[in-house]
């Protein structure tokens, strides 16, 4: 355990990081993907937008009954890669409800797929893994 807080020390010292603070790395949603889909699982029809950590939304999708599914690919919403999104579902005369969690934009080709599920009063968005 000394030698590890020696060989530490001494890397610091040589390295000219002495004094300097360690900077928070930009934290950025997992995982990072391009299209954004949102099966519905729910007793509603509904349609979804997506929408940032700052609020910029997206066009809304069209409106879709239980059991079919919409994907909308990030490189159509004008959104800067990097920036973390979520979709925010509408239930037709329901409730407005955000994904659980939010993913970042890379142009990569891959997709994150949430599901809704519940009624329309009282339902979930939630990130599959």
């Amino acid at each position: 355990m000394k030698t590890r807080t020696v060989l530490a020390a001494a890397l610091v010292a040589t390295s000219g990081l002495v004094g300097l603070a360690a900077s928070p790395a930009s934290a950025q949603a997992v995982p990072c993907v391009q299209k954004v889909a949102v099966v519905n699982n729910g007793g509603f029809v509904m349609n979804f937008q997506i929408t940032t950590r700052d609020g910029q939304l997206s066009a809304a999708t069209d409106d879709y009954p239980i059991n079919q599914w919409r994907i909308v690919d990030l490189v159509s919403t004008g959104f800067a890669e990097g920036v973390d999104v979520r979709p925010l579902v509408h239930a037709q005369a329901g409730n407005d409800v955000p994904g659980n969690v939010f993913v970042s934009y890379c142009a990569n080709g891959q997709t994150a797929t949430y599901t809704a599920s519940g009624t329309t009063l009282n339902y979930s968005v939630t990130l599959l893994t």
